[in-house]
């Protein structure tokens, strides 16, 4: 064998790895209403605008994220009585994140669910982002804790299952780790990280500022914090390419 091609076959683990962490980075995952790349957008719907400069959610779903019950997903947010505006806003912040962030890479998983293939597990949210969202909600009710799964569909939009009952937030959700972490199977974790700390994602932030998320997310991926089941399936994709150049 070749000195080049013996210096090559020992750097390929190196470059696979670097490859792989870097596909983590500005993508979008692919579920239900998210583009397939990242692009801009010139007209993001208000609390989705601080993605508009690099996007996975259109302007349509920007705006649908807004609505109270939209055709994202039938969800009802008055399932217990209205929601107040100052709670709301929280979800339709969480919404934003959810299909606009091009930055959650290090935390995407793959799932076998009709309505999308991968989804988000623990993003570490940052401490504040957490504590005043529960703030924010703590005198609304609710009868689950887990919203993701579990809900009577039969009228094609989310009510209280039988046997459940409206309750004070605080009951269901004791602390701000409670909601953070439950109410969406574990999409967030709760973190004690501040905003602007580069360790935890911020769902609220300023544009004019800057993206702080983009240097959270290459921080998890550079520093080996992503998903090892994620990294272990790009590699045959990400190998290939290298293995042919060896031939």
């Amino acid at each position: 064998m070749a000195a080049g091609q013996q210096t090559l076959w020992g750097l390929l683990p190196f470059l696979v790895a670097v490859a792989a962490r870097e596909s983590l980075l500005n993508i979008c995952m692919d579920a239900k209403h998210h583009k397939a790349k990242p692009g801009p957008e010139d007209d993001l719907h208000k609390q989705c605008s601080p993605w508009k400069d690099s996007a996975c959610c259109t302007a349509n779903t920007s705006q649908a994220a807004h609505e109270d019950s939209s055709y994202l997903y039938n969800f009802n947010w008055f399932h217990c009585g209205i929601m107040s505006n100052k709670c709301k806003k929280h979800f339709v912040q969480d919404t934003c994140l959810y299909e606009c962030s091009p930055n959650l890479g290090p935390w995407i998983n793959q799932v076998d669910q009709s309505w999308r293939k991968e989804r988000i597990v623990d993003v570490p949210l940052c401490k504040e982002d957490c504590e005043q969202w529960w703030e924010d909600c703590q005198y609304d009710y609710t009868c689950k804790e887990n919203w993701h799964v579990g809900w009577d569909w039969t009228s094609g939009k989310n009510q209280c299952p039988t046997g459940s009952m409206c309750q004070p937030w605080k009951r269901i959700f004791p602390q701000p780790k409670d909601m953070c972490e439950k109410i969406w199977s574990n999409s967030y974790k709760y973190t004690t990280w501040p905003r602007g700390s580069g360790r935890c994602i911020q769902m609220w932030f300023n544009a004019t500022e800057g993206n702080p998320n983009v240097a959270v997310a290459k921080y998890y991926a550079n520093w080996g914090e992503a998903p090892a089941a994620r990294l272990l399936g790009m590699a045959p994709a990400l190998l290939w390419p290298a293995l042919l150049a060896l031939q």
